[in-house]
């Protein structure tokens, strides 16, 4: 048992920093500007469809990636487009573009599972060190480009948006396109994670996205609350991406020690639940250790 948990940490830390991307993406929807999108979960398979049928065809890789990336912020601007335009609430906006990039998906890849066993690609489930360091690249390069992008005026007005939507309306912020605009990065980073995931699994998928939303959620609150955000920006895309790679590592273990893939689900939810809940349980237990520290001290005045 031991060693088939050592043997499936490598493959868990390649898919965690694959899935590092799509947590940064739910990141900035999720925590700056506080959007529950649910588009995420077909634009995973957006990105990927895109990616796989243009390398199935001939296009070189860096093509493929940049329409992967431009199908997932055109799906992000869908689901903008619904809910600032239209007026259709957030989760409703997300469900609607979810369900229309079903078909959609079918449609670019032409059945429900495209291969990829004729094509080169970047990264592969037979090679994990490969895997790990392309992957750590684009993890990097991503993280970069997001620390840079969110120090400038429109990325300050994106947060802003998140914070405190009436403020930034009265100091002059366009809060809908902003909106628009910090949803087409979020699922434009969502469709290049679902194109490395596709080349990485060997096929695209119709499936492919199913609970990308509760995997962005656990790494993006597993990063949160074990690491923290104790220091700047960059530390805590970093911490969202580690919580991405140890939220795999736990999925990886649990498999080795029997835990059924139909119980993967079940699982995942009960940690979403308990990470969300840690610091309002941190918060209990804190405000009980108080109140008995402060009924010791009554006490001990009393004695006096």
């Amino acid at each position: 048992m031991l060693e088939g948990i050592l043997n499936a940490i490598p493959g868990a830390v390649a898919q965690g920093l694959i899935y590092g991307i799509l947590a940064l993406g739910v990141y900035i929807t999720f925590k700056l500007l506080d959007f529950a999108d649910l588009t995420v979960d077909n634009s995973l398979c957006t990105g990927g469809a895109v990616c796989a049928m243009l390398l199935l065809n001939g296009w070189p890789m860096w093509l493929g990636l940049t329409a992967a990336v431009i199908a997932g912020m055109l799906a992000g601007a869908i689901t903008g487009f619904l809910h600032t335009v239209l007026k259709i609430p957030a989760i409703l906006s997300g469900i609607l573009t979810q369900l229309g990039l079903y078909s959609i998906n079918m449609r670019i890849m032409g059945k429900s599972n495209q291969p990829l066993l004729q094509v080169d690609t970047l990264v592969t489930s037979g090679n994990n060190m490969q895997t790990m360091l392309v992957a750590g690249l684009f993890v990097a390069g991503v993280i970069a480009i997001l620390y840079w992008f969110f120090g400038t005026e429109v990325g300050c007005a994106i947060r802003a948006t998140g914070n405190n939507g009436k403020m930034a309306r009265a100091l002059g912020v366009s809060t809908g396109a902003m909106t628009v605009l910090g949803l087409m990065l979020s699922n434009g980073m969502v469709g290049l994670s679902g194109a490395l995931l596709s080349q990485y699994l060997g096929s695209s998928d119709i499936n492919i996205g199913r609970g990308a939303i509760v995997i962005g959620l656990a790494s993006v609150i597993i990063g949160e609350v074990i690491f923290g955000s104790r220091f700047n920006f960059a530390y805590k895309l970093f911490s969202i991406v580690a919580g991405s790679v140890l939220y795999q590592l736990v999925i990886a273990v649990v498999i080795q020690l029997g835990l059924g893939q139909q119980d993967l689900k079940l699982f995942s939810a009960v940690v979403v639940a308990l990470a969300l809940a840690m610091p309002v349980l941190q918060g209990k237990v804190k405000a009980s250790a108080n109140v008995k520290k402060g009924r010791k001290q009554a006490a001990m005045k009393g004695e006096e």
